[in-house]
């Protein structure tokens, strides 16, 4: 007879779902305060906002704009299951500004429909200014510190499909055609703070239509890092020709004729190079590809930084691998911070709850720096995921009367918060790897 496996069954559906929480999290007062700080200025003045080629005013109503942002953030930063639990937590509590309010789940609900979505991006693009105003200065390590100062910014960017997020929420098909797009993100390369966002309801679309938004953006003497999503011959003549900067990947069977070799060694090749050699249309402007045998793969990167003084071929290798850090991001923003839950079914709310958590993503990124500041860490050995879930403690502190500053209070218990990211075997591997590669640069 056989016996039965003791191995239990594998779980179904979304991950990020499967321990959703059923009650809020604790209000803090100290981020109250912050948030006020970056929203207020914005919320309290008659706003407006340009729908079309028309330029309109916020009307009054029940649920004005200071309600509308203190519900949608607080369904992000207090981790609120849904919009039936929000509107009894205002109803009993108040959310941030807003004293305790009676509405109905459904007023809530149609509001989210109709609410303009050109508000919250409004109000995203005042707090990233307002972050430029009081943001202090980060630490990097010291080798980041020396390649940001080349450049006047160092962006990556990256879109996120959205449909696949409504397929692994079971919508109906009828619904997720409506309900799909595309959010297309910068972040800051050393930092991940987010610089701006664009948003497409065609899910189907390609990155590069935000091509031009993208270059329009990035400042004179900008890096931009990118996937091959955005491989275009022309656009890379457009980054020469106004004095900007691209990294990216270069594409598989792709002609080019090698025009210059900077430096070589066992396992890299640096040159200066021509694409497009057997094309009608080629890249007018030479460009640089640094080659690397990783393991047993060889992997192909390209610039238009043709000084290798200016970008080594480590430092092109490593902040191409930094690209990662928005996916890193995206992940936060759908795990930790819920946008893989949806709260309505429809595309404005949605488009609504994408614009709140990167407003709060940016606040909680501000928070993560100052910690590494009191910490004196680089930033990107601060877990984010740690330091969000640590403010469960900071708020029972509040609640015992002790009124704790919440980043010396952090600071303080670092270690058995599990702030600092611990240095894995892989990350040591990886290091080791690292450093045979490049044992055969020549000194400059």
């Amino acid at each position: 007879m056989k016996k039965r496996s003791k191995q239990r069954p594998r779980k179904e559906g979304n991950p990020d779902l499967r321990r959703q929480r059923q009650t809020p999290a604790l209000e803090i007062p100290q981020l109250v305060e912050e948030l006020k700080e970056y929203l207020t200025p914005c919320l309290f003045t008659p706003l407006k906002y340009v729908q079309g080629n028309h330029e309109k005013l916020m009307r009054e109503r029940l649920l004005t704009l200071p309600v509308m942002v203190a519900l949608v953030v607080s369904l992000v930063y207090r981790k609120i299951p849904g919009l039936s639990e929000a509107v009894r937590v205002l109803q009993e509590e108040g959310l941030l500004w807003v004293k305790p309010l009676k509405v109905s789940k459904q007023a809530v609900s149609k509001r989210l429909i109709n609410f303009p979505t050109e508000i919250f991006a409004v109000l995203l693009k005042r707090v990233l200014e307002k972050r430029k105003e009081i943001a202090t200065e980060i630490p990097l390590e010291k080798h980041w510190e020396t390649v940001r100062e080349k450049f006047s910014a160092l962006w990556i960017a990256d879109g996120s499909t959205l449909e696949q997020l409504r397929k692994r929420l079971k919508i109906a098909p009828k619904e997720s055609g409506e309900l799909a797009g595309k959010m297309m993100v910068i972040v800051e390369a050393l930092t991940q703070v987010p610089v701006t966002m664009w948003y497409e309801e065609n899910p189907r679309c390609n990155d590069k239509i935000w091509c031009q938004e993208l270059l329009e953006a990035l400042p004179q003497s900008g890096l931009l890092i990118f996937d091959l999503g955005f491989f275009c011959f022309g656009w890379f003549d457009q980054f020469t020709q106004e004095n900007k900067f691209f990294l990216t990947r270069m594409r598989a069977k792709t002609a080019y004729q090698s025009q210059r070799v900077l430096s070589s060694g066992t396992y890299y090749r640096d040159e200066i190079i021509h694409l497009g050699k057997y094309r009608s249309n080629p890249c007018h402007h030479p460009v640089r590809l640094v080659s690397v045998l990783w393991g047993k793969t060889w992997y192909y990167y390209l610039t238009n930084v043709l000084d290798d003084e200016q970008l080594s071929p480590q430092e092109v290798c490593d902040l191409y691998r930094r690209r990662w850090k928005i996916e890193e991001a995206f992940s936060l923003t759908k795990r930790l911070l819920g946008l893989a839950y949806l709260w309505v079914g429809h595309a404005n709310g949605v488009q609504i709850q994408i614009l709140a958590t990167l407003i709060f993503y940016t606040i909680l990124n501000q928070l993560v720096g100052s910690v590494a500041i009191a910490l004196r860490q680089p930033k990107e050995k601060i877990s984010v995921e740690m330091v969000f879930r640590s403010l469960y403690y900071v708020a029972k502190a509040a609640l015992r009367g002790e009124n704790p500053d919440v980043v010396p209070y952090l600071a303080e218990r670092a270690k058995l918060f599990g702030l600092v990211k611990a240095e894995r075997k892989r990350h040591r591997e990886k290091d080791a790897i690292s450093q045979q590669i490049w044992a055969s640069v020549p000194l400059s």
